[in-house]
């Protein structure tokens, strides 16, 4: 039997250990503010037009916040073209110098990390949770313009659907629409919901008021799981253009049930994997765990989106079983995805300086959105309705007389040898000497090759004028012209 003194000992030990534990998880946990932090950028961007030249350096901010491992996540536009990034931790006056270690141009997001050691002492790291539900409540947490104090905005969360990143410029994921304003500044912070991180805010609507959106944590998630392998590749595509199959009496003639399952594969980019296991006519009628809707939708935890975000939910380099009905029957098919890139001259592109060549006081340089924001404001108004087509719907609509990397003259810097040149800027370049101009090294190539001609022939495009240049005289004014323009080199590829 066990003696009563004994028995009365251990139940006040059980008692203190109890009251213990319950007084531990009454305590409050950290508040989130703690680890949101301001960070403080230098940036500048190369001008597209004169692509060897910069222009100044823009003071830019926005927000992060930490997470397990030491990693200070935000958006990669609030990071990119960055020459310096300083980040200050909240209610601390210090500055700490801070480097990208990752950046995911596409999904917009990318990792911080800081070497001061220190500026991690007390920091608590914030959890990614679950996508939020329509309807739900959140917070979001930055640094917005105007003031130098972290500022905190309640929203709603009142959409989930597949949206237009504005940073990449031509890839759309999954967002959260929330009323919580989000202003400049407030980029790269934390949007929290019971303590959990259920979204990064990173942009706005224009003309909309009271209107934010923010990157869920499924897109969050997948660039994390991208990263641990010490490299970010980025999200896979799967190249194909779906379109919704509503018409019954095309459902009839394709012997498809009218059960409001399927869309149809309207067309496939170039994507060998894509085109050996899709045919265009195919009906996508599954996607991995996803049934796809007769309107090109699934239905993702709740919400109806978007098929493309079916595909989102594996890494590049992966397989995702698909289904598809072809010819009156089902078929079971895995499909690889890869990041495709072909693609990047049509959306913004960050990090990366121009590519261009000088010949003559002429500059070539690759056909590009950024290069065409850069003859104007309204630029898609402005007669370049010619580099719009060969830029966007060319590859589409005529892909067996699409270029790999369409060339245009940027400029013409004067110099007597150029000074006859009637062909000034925008314009396309189709043949130099005859040889048809692929790509920036096909140009350089087509006039180093020339060493026996008098003049150099370049052809444009659409209206197939011919201009000629005097290769001699081309030649030994070369290094003048750079001189005079403060031109380094004649090339960058």
């Amino acid at each position: 039997m066990m003696h009563r003194d004994h028995f009365q000992k251990m139940a006040k030990k059980l008692c203190s250990i109890f009251f213990l534990i319950a007084w531990v998880c009454a305590m409050p946990a950290a508040e989130p503010e703690t680890s949101v932090i301001q960070i403080i950028t230098s940036g500048q961007q190369p001008v597209w037009d004169a692509p060897w030249r910069f222009e100044a350096v823009q003071q830019g901010s926005g927000t992060g916040f930490l997470i397990k491992g030491k990693k200070i996540i935000t958006n990669a536009h609030v990071v990119s073209w960055a020459r310096q990034i300083l980040v200050k931790r909240y209610q601390d006056p210090r500055l700490y110098l801070a480097k990208v270690q990752f950046i995911g141009h596409d999904c917009d997001l990318a990792i911080l990390e800081v070497d001061d050691g220190s500026f991690y002492d007390g920091l608590e790291p914030l959890t990614v949770g679950k996508l939020p539900h329509v309807r739900s409540t959140v917070v979001t947490y930055g640094y917005p313009a105007g003031g130098e104090q972290i500022s905190y905005t309640r929203g709603v969360v009142s959409r989930i659907e597949m949206k237009a990143y504005v940073h990449s410029g031509n890839r759309s994921f999954l967002s959260v629409q929330t009323d919580a304003a989000i202003n400049p500044g407030n980029s790269g912070g934390p949007v929290i919901q019971d303590g959990l991180v259920v979204g990064v805010a990173f942009q706005g609507a224009v003309g909309l008021e009271n209107t934010g959106f923010f990157i869920p944590p499924p897109v969050i998630e997948h660039f994390l799981k991208d990263v641990e392998d010490g490299t970010y590749k980025g999200f896979p595509q799967a190249g194909i253009r779906l379109v919704p199959l509503q018409n019954p009496a095309y459902r009839r003639k394709l012997k498809l049930p009218d059960n409001g399952v399927g869309a149809r594969i309207d067309s496939l980019l170039p994507i060998p994997t894509s085109r050996e296991v899709l045919k265009e006519e195919d009906v996508l009628l599954r996607v991995g765990d996803f049934e796809v809707g007769s309107d090109a939708s699934v239905l993702y935890e709740g919400n109806r989106v978007s098929a493309a975000v079916a595909f989102h939910t594996v890494q590049h380099g992966q397989s995702i079983p698909v289904e598809v009905w072809r010819q009156g029957q089902k078929l079971k098919v895995s499909l690889p995805l890869f990041v495709y890139d072909k693609d990047r001259a049509m959306g913004n592109q960050h990090d990366v300086l121009p590519r261009y060549f000088v010949y003559g006081g002429l500059v070539f340089t690759p056909l590009s959105l950024d290069y065409m924001r850069s003859t104007g404001r309204n630029w898609s108004e402005t007669g370049a309705g010619d580099l719009t087509y060969e830029l966007f719907y060319r590859r589409y609509e005529s892909p067996e007389t699409a270029r790999t990397e369409p060339v245009v003259l940027a400029a013409t810097l004067a110099n007597p040898v150029n000074a006859n040149f009637s062909t000034q800027r925008r314009a396309l370049v189709d043949k130099v000497n005859g040889v048809r101009i692929d790509k920036l090294e096909d140009l350089i190539a087509a006039f180093d090759s020339a060493k026996d001609v008098g003049q150099h022939l370049i052809e444009f495009l659409p209206n197939d004028s011919i201009e000629a240049i005097d290769r001699v005289e081309a030649d030994r004014a070369n290094a003048e012209i750079l001189k005079t323009y403060n031109i380094v080199r004649d090339r960058r590829l």
